[in-house]
């Protein structure tokens, strides 16, 4: 068996000393009394195809590896995709929109447009959330300026200059009803664009490793509500059981590891199963005005591999808002508010990429602290965690809080297994104190 080239342990590059040491060999055998030294004309002939031939093993080598999910990349990645039926995810638009307040606003009076307010355009109709918290008065901030993002991702989000029109009206009356007299007048000085980008290479190849191959299963219905736009992560909760071993036919529905039984349940009654959905909180939970909710979208999804007479029961998991106090010690001469914008960032991402019952480590956040250039040492840091947002279902051991709960130095913040771990854009998240030593 050759050494290189598909090998039981993958492929095995043939570097390009063999490859010339091996033309070497074969010119001394054709030719007697061959000069190969290294001024030679056939020596340099043979080390230009050697270099050559070194390219063509290592597009061997690329071939070789765009026929598995695990080392595929850019195109044949896409191709691996097609062959099971997903392809890869597109992106959505983003831009920025000028927020005007007008009409007769009230004096004195702060007016709070909160995140994730549904911004439209003129039809066809598409929908825009914003992704911060935008405060608004008649004396010093009549207009703002903030981010948007579209709820569907693909081509459809990037509009042109001045498309977005105004708040959605359904929106605009539940949310924004006590605005009196005040009103907003919303545009977009640039097109929103990114709509026709694409995820990157490992998450489409998290997707596909993950891929359920079967119906009737918890994989299957975790990757229906994975699907979802705005979908952050889901847990499935099967309180009374999985397969019911009497029934053959239901031989590939394994939710948890007790069967769908005769004590467990009576013939002819309908069972349900959790699926706790953490969503984007940009994204509404239920239907509003032009939005469809994240609820009915995943209800909706999870229709289609629900095993039949057993039904799903869609859950809004908590968002737990965590924050951190501390003393920073830095560098003298250093920016102070980009520093603090920095570890803003990097916790917004570190936080961001946890899953539902994920804990917020202490180390971890220490690092985001002390990486940070100009940062000299972190004391005192105390991690802090806000009341559930919603509190809808408990899973174990969960703590029950109506106020901030801030953790001893050196404590991890732990997570119920239905609470996901989110680091708030607005002000306030994090206490530090700047000290220089």
């Amino acid at each position: 068996m050759t050494d290189f080239g598909v090998t039981p342990d993958g492929f095995v590059l043939k570097p390009v000393d063999v490859i010339l040491s091996e033309s070497l060999e074969r010119a001394r055998a054709v030719f007697d009394n061959v000069d190969l030294s290294s001024t030679s004309p056939l020596r340099k002939i043979l080390e230009t195809t050697a270099a050559e031939d070194g390219e063509l093993w290592k597009r061997m080598e690329d071939l070789y590896y765009a026929n598995f999910v695990s080392t595929a990349s850019g195109d044949n990645l896409d191709l691996l995709g097609e062959d099971v039926g997903l392809a890869r995810p597109q992106l959505a638009g983003t831009g920025t929109v000028h927020i005007t307040l007008g009409g007769s606003p009230a004096q004195g009076r702060r007016y709070v447009v909160p995140e994730g307010t549904i911004l439209v355009t003129a039809a066809p109709v598409r929908t825009f959330g914003t992704t911060a918290t935008v405060t608004l008065d008649a004396a010093t901030a009549r207009t703002a300026d903030v981010g948007v993002v579209a709820f569907e991702p693909g081509p459809g989000g990037d509009v042109p200059v001045g498309a977005i029109a105004g708040i959605d009206p359904a929106y605009s009356a539940v949310f924004l009803a006590d605005f009196g007299a005040a009103t907003l007048t919303v545009t977009n000085p640039a097109a929103t664009s990114g709509g026709t980008a694409t995820v990157p290479d490992d998450v489409y190849r998290a997707r596909l490793a993950g891929l359920a191959r079967n119906l009737w299963t918890v994989e299957s219905v975790t990757q229906a509500a994975l699907g979802v736009s705005g979908v952050l992560d889901v847990v499935l909760s099967d309180p009374l059981g999985g397969v019911d071993v009497s029934q053959s036919y239901f031989g590939t529905f394994t939710f948890d590891q007790r069967a769908f039984s005769a004590e467990a349940r009576r013939v002819g009654e309908p069972y349900f199963f959790d699926v706790v959905v953490a969503h984007d909180v940009r994204a509404p939970w239920r239907t509003i005005g032009s939005v469809q909710g994240v609820f009915e979208r995943v209800r909706a999804a999870v229709d289609l591999v629900r095993p039949v007479g057993i039904h799903p029961n869609i859950v809004e998991a908590d968002h737990i808002e965590v924050g951190a106090r501390a003393i920073l010690v830095v560098e003298p001469g250093s920016d102070g508010a980009a520093l603090l914008a920095s570890i803003r960032q990097r916790l917004a991402t570190d936080i961001g990429s946890l899953r539902l019952g994920g804990d917020v480590l202490y180390s971890q956040v220490v690092r985001a602290f002390v990486e940070q250039p100009g940062a000299v040492d972190v004391q005192q840091l105390h991690l802090r965690r806000n009341p559930p947002a919603f509190g809808r279902i408990t899973f174990g051991a969960v703590t029950n809080q109506s106020t901030v709960v801030e953790t001893p130095v050196g404590e991890n913040l732990a997570m119920g297994r239905n609470e996901l771990a989110i680091f708030p854009t607005r002000e306030g998240a994090l206490d530090i104190a700047l000290v220089t030593p």
